[in-house]
Formats: structure tokens, C-alpha cells, sequence
């Protein structure tokens, strides 16, 4: 069987399809040749987008069990990895002073806050899309047709991997063993710690959300324990910190002039914000996304940066400057040795295990809902192996998928540059769709003020929108600066760029297999492409799946099909689309409606 499999002939049922809404709205807004089609969700939204994208979810599959306490504990476990027990450390070394490095941190809640504003904005055009950026990247550049769902999708699952995460957890618990390991010994516990992660997600999803808000909410008392430590410290109190404030004393000696070391300094920064939008991700499965996200996104990054800012204040009123600077150990592990002892260790080693093994499960569960939808674009093979949802009501594609080449990378490259390039590859074409993604909400605005679509619930400021794009920008553009020792002084032996350049190609790869696709072959064959509604399973999943229709039979196709590919039966007047081909069912539900379409192909298989 290969990419071009015959579709099977399907029961038609009757769609309903309409113009107008009871409530007066348009349930089909044109603009040139772009059509915004009104659908309705399960979790209380309605929302216009190009019928391009995949058809919303009038009924969550994965259900709605993302309450305002997970969003909260969703982001805290993303943002609370590793980082703030290690970087501190690194801003440190890399600004030079402890004023500059505190100023960073700042610079870092500030731009995070501007970030949330424009995922804010973007949910609110889509507020029944799960996949936050893999949708506004859809909607933002809906032509030409499915570009930039072939390169996300292609980049997305090229890189789709949490090594470094398993190898770090892997780390932390030799630690506590009390031994040094062996590389496979390392690898093989990794591995293991990080099926025991894909496990708990795929059983359950409401589990696995009970399981993150646990973990997140250790990880916050640990940092309160720390910070809270770090104001008795400066206050006196501990008679084994002799002067607790020298490092205040003159804060701004020793500030670095180089830029390659302030651009790594904000790299850093950003890496240790990040994870504030990661319950943005989940946007279908909260009920009344808009506000929950608003007020406990908001939260959960204001929480973090007060509790990373009093962390850091503990850290530099407990360790000088100087040992701070040459100590290759974590800033956390300086600081609990000598604030209460070498014993203290020991548990703190545990902690960032645990921080670790939840950092790993907040990540899966949303980056499988970008997965998931990325497929639900159609542009994947084996359609329904991502999209459903059965048996056990939770995505097992994309975490199948997660996991392969997570084992894949953690076993693969060996200890070192190649691994430590490998980590470095992911977040350059990344940079790329965040600008992208910023450009695109400036696209929306404006064809949606000129198409006359109903004004979104939330609207970010300029000046937010425009510091986002710049801090994107920036961290595009200023990795290019070679390292003050030279261009063979970065974190890897080679050039120091060549993970950038690695990752250029990869997009330019992305774009030669979508002019072969979307155009030479279907120059070569005599075919156009146009998308079709599927339902997967009977709980409300359905996608997007790009067929192949001859030349001779694209008026007849478009003559019978609506803007979102489903078949048009008849019409009724006040109808509202609802995401799919649906009807009321006998019960008062909903059923799905399945386009007849024996004389074409599917792109994908299913």
C-alpha cells in the first residue's frame, strides 16, 4: 500500500449546510478566494476560520477534563524543568555581574508576558482548535494551500523528541544511587523513565492531569522553600553564611561587553520561561477557553517568575559570586550545600527528579495534541493512526510517535557534540515559525477587519504584538554572532553555527517536497487536490484527508462539496456548521456525514 491508496466508497448521509444563522451571523464569510466557515464546539465556543484547516471538533474526543487548576500546573510543570536549578548559574557566567543577571530575568518575564498576550489573541480567533501554533500558522498563511502544514508537520516530526529531558531525569537518579553510570547504563534508565511517562499519559488522560497537578504543585513548594530560605538568609539568620550580602555590594562589576555571550544569556532566558503556553495547546478540551486561559496562563507565568526571582536572590545571598561563576555544579546544589549541608543534597537530587519526570508528562500531553493536528490538516500518512482515539480516549499515535524517536535520540548519538547538536537542532526552525506565527497574527487582523468577520474576544496590544516579534527576531538573528574565542568556541567542537545551518536546510527540504507535492504531481498527473471531512471514531473525532480528484471532475467536485469538503446534499436556510458533516441524530446528538467520492484518490492513507 502506498501514499496514493484508493478511498473507498462511503455511506452518504445528509449534510446540513447553511448561509445564515438563527442569531443573524453569516455562517460563511468570503473574502477573495478565502472562506471563513462558523463552526461551534463542545466547550462553549464559536469561532470563523479559512476552510482550509482541519474541521473543529463539535465534540471533544479527549473530553474536558482541563480545569483552571491543570492549566496552571500544565504551564508551572513545562516552565519548572531543570532550568531554574541550573541556570541561574549560566546567566551568571554569561552576563558577567549578579545586577544584569537579575535585569535578565526580568527582560524574560516581560517578553513571556508580551508572548501570552499574542497566544491569548490567537485562541480567541480559535478558541475550539487544540494545537496552538500548528493552527495559527494554518489560518494565518492559508495560501498557498497547506504550505505551512507540510513544513510544520515535516519539522515537527523530524524533531519530535524529549532526549535531553529523559537523559537529564536519568541523570538525578544515578545521583541518588550514588554512582557515576555507564553511557548505556544512563541511556537504558532514561529510556525506561521515559516509557514509564508515555504510559501514564496514554492509560488515562484525567489521571495523567491529576498526576501533573501533583508534581506541579511539589515543584512550587520546593521553590517557596528555597526562596522563602534565601529571605532568612539575607535577613541573618544563618549563622553559617557569613555575609550575605557582599554579592549586592557593587551588583553591576564584572558586566560583560560581548555580545555572543548576551545573546546566549537570552537564549537561556527564554529556555527557562519556556513552557508558559503550553496549556494553550489544549484549547479544545477547556470549557470557556478564553477566560480560564486568561486569568490562570497569567497566573502560572506571574507565579513562576516571582518564585525564579526570589530563587535567584537565594542563590546569590548564600554562594559568592565567585564560586558561583566557576562551579560546574547545579546553582540548586551549591546553594542547599551550603545553606544546610552535603545531606541536603540527597533531597534536592530527588526533587529535580520528580521536577523532571513532570516536565516530561506536561510536554507529551501537549505536544501530542500538535501532533494529532497537524495530522487532522490531512497532510500526514495513515491518517486515522494519529487522529483516533480509541481505545482508552487519548491520542496513542502521537505519543507512539514521541516515544520511537525520543528512543531513537537517546540511543542513537553519542555522548557529547553530537548529542548536545542533536538538542541544539530542534530550536532554530522553531525560531523561524515563531516569527512566522507573528506575522501571521498581523495577516489575520487585517482580513478579517477587511472581510468584516466578527471581532475576537481578546485583542493584544501593538506594542506587545511588535516586542514579541522583535524578541523572535532576536533570537533568530543573534545566534549568528560568533562566541568571543571564535567560531570553534560554541557549545559544540565544530562551527558553532552549523545547527542553524542544519536547520535552514531542513525547511528548504520542507519547501522542495511541497512544490513536489502540491504542484509538480499534480501537474504530471492531471489532478487537483481538494480536502474531505472524515469522521475516525463515533466519540467526535474527525479530520481533514486530501484527495486526489481528477481535472476532468473538479467543477463536478466543487459543484457538489462545500468549502470544507463535505458533500452537499441539500441546504437549510438557518443552519449552523458545526465542524463536521453533521445532523441531530434520532437522540439528539449529532452524526456525521461522509462524503461518496469513488472516482478520486487519497493523498493519504488511512
Amino acid at each position: 500500500m502506498g501514499l496514493f491508496d484508493k478511498l473507498k466508497p462511503q455511506t452518504t448521509k445528509e449534510v446540513v449546510t447553511g448561509h445564515d444563522n438563527s442569531d443573524g451571523a453569516s455562517s460563511i464569510i468570503h473574502d477573495g478566494e478565502l472562506a471563513y466557515v462558523r463552526q461551534t464546539a463542545g466547550n462553549g465556543t464559536t469561532g470563523y476560520q479559512e476552510a482550509v484547516g482541519a474541521p473543529v471538533e463539535s465534540t471533544s474526543p479527549l473530553g474536558y477534563h482541563v480545569n483552571w487548576l491543570t492549566v496552571i500546573f500544565l504551564n508551572v510543570n513545562h516552565m519548572v524543568g531543570t532550568g531554574i536549578f541550573s541556570t541561574p548559574a549560566t546567566i551568571l557566567r554569561l552576563t558577567g555581574s549578579i545586577g544584569l543577571a537579575l535585569f535578565f530575568w526580568v527582560i524574560g518575564f516581560i517578553l513571556a508576558l508580551a508572548g501570552l498576550s499574542v497566544y491569548m489573541e490567537f485562541t480567541s480567533y480559535f478558541p475550539n482548535r487544540s494545537g496552538s501554533e500548528v493552527v495559527w500558522l494554518e489560518q494565518g498563511f492559508p495560501r498557498p494551500k497547506h504550505f505551512f502544514p507540510v513544513a510544520y508537520a515535516v519539522q515537527s516530526v523530524l524533531l519530535s523528541f524529549s532526549s535531553s529531558n529523559a537523559i537529564v531525569l536519568s541523570n538525578y537518579l544515578w545521583r541518588i544511587a550514588g554512582r557515576a553510570p555507564e553511557p548505556w547504563e544512563l541511556k537504558g534508565v532514561a529510556i525506561a523513565a521515559y516509557t514509564l511517562a508515555v504510559i501514564c499519559v496514554v492509560v488515562h488522560n484525567k489521571y495523567s492531569y491529576w498526576a501533573i497537578n501533583v508534581i506541579g504543585a511539589l515543584k512550587i513548594i520546593l521553590l517557596i522553600f528555597i526562596s522563602i530560605s534565601g529571605l532568612v538568609i539575607a535577613g541573618g539568620h544563618v549563622s553559617r553564611i557569613e555575609n550575605p550580602g557582599i554579592n549586592f555590594q557593587n551588583g553591576f562589576a564584572g558586566t560583560t561587553d560581548s555580545g555572543y555571550n548576551l545573546s546566549q544569556a537570552m537564549v537561556n532566558i527564554s529556555f527557562a520561561f519556556q513552557g508558559w503556553a503550553n496549556a494553550f495547546s489544549m484549547a479544545n478540551e477547556i470549557r470557556n477557553p478564553i477566560p480560564t486561559l486568561k486569568k490562570n496562563a497569567t497566573a502560572s507565568l506571574l507565579i513562576v517568575f516571582v518564585l525564579y526571582f526570589l530563587c535567584n536572590i537565594a542563590y546569590f545571598v548564600a554562594v559568592p559570586k565567585e564560586v558561583f561563576i566557576e562551579s560546574s555544579e547545579l546553582a540548586a546544589a551549591v546553594f542547599f550545600r551550603t545553606a544546610f549541608g552535603s545531606a541536603a543534597e540527597s533531597a534536592l537530587n530527588f526533587c529535580v527528579l520528580l521536577s523532571s519526570f513532570g516536565n516530561l508528562l506536561a510536554v507529551l500531553v501537549t505536544q501530542s495534541r500538535q501532533i494529532r493536528e497537524i495530522a487532522r490538516q490531512g497532510v500526514l500518512p495513515w491518517t486515522q493512526f494519529w487522529v483516533s482515539t480509541k481505545p482508552f480516549g487519548t491520542p496513542i499515535g502521537p505519543y507512539v510517535l514521541k516515544w520511537a524517536f525520543t528512543f531513537l535520540m537517546i540511543v542513537a548519538p553519542p555522548a557529547g557534540d553530537a548529542f548536545q547538536f542533536v538538542v541544539s537542532l530542534k530550536s532554530y526552525p522553531d525560531a523561524i515559525f515563531y516569527v512566522a506565527m507573528a506575522v501571521g497574527l498581523f495577516l489575520i487582523r487585517r482580513r478579517r477587519a477587511r472581510s468584516g468577520t466578527p471581532r475576537s474576544e481578546f485583542r493584544a496590544w501593538w506594542a506587545a504584538v511588535i516586542l514579541y516579534l522583535l524578541s523572535q527576531i532576536y533570537l533568530l538573528v543573534m545566534p549568528w554572532i560568533p562566541p568571543a574565542g571564535g567560531p570553534y568556541a560554541g557549545t559544540v567542537s565544530f562551527l558553532w553555527c552549523t545547527y542553524m545551518i542544519v536547520g535552514i536546510g531542513i525547511m528548504g527540504l520542507c519547501g522542495a517536497y511541497y512544490y513536489l507535492w502540491m504542484h509538480v504531481l499534480p501537474r504530471w498527473g492531471h489532478y487537483s487536490i481538494r480536502s474531505q471531512v472524515l469522521l475516525v471514531d463515533d466519540n467526535g473525532a474527525n479530520t481533514h484527508k486530501l484527495l486526489r480528484v481528477p481535472n476532468d471532475q473538479i467543477a463536478e467536485w466543487d459543484a457538489t462539496h462545500d468549502e470544507l469538503g463535505r458533500e452537499l446534499r441539500h441546504r437549510q436556510p438557518h443552519g449552523e456548521d458545526r465542524g463536521v458533516n453533521e445532523q441531530p441524530n434520532e437522540k439528539g446528538g449529532v452524526q456525521d456525514d461522509q462524503a461518496n467520492v469513488t472516482p478520486t484518490e487519497s493523498l493519504t492513507k488511512t
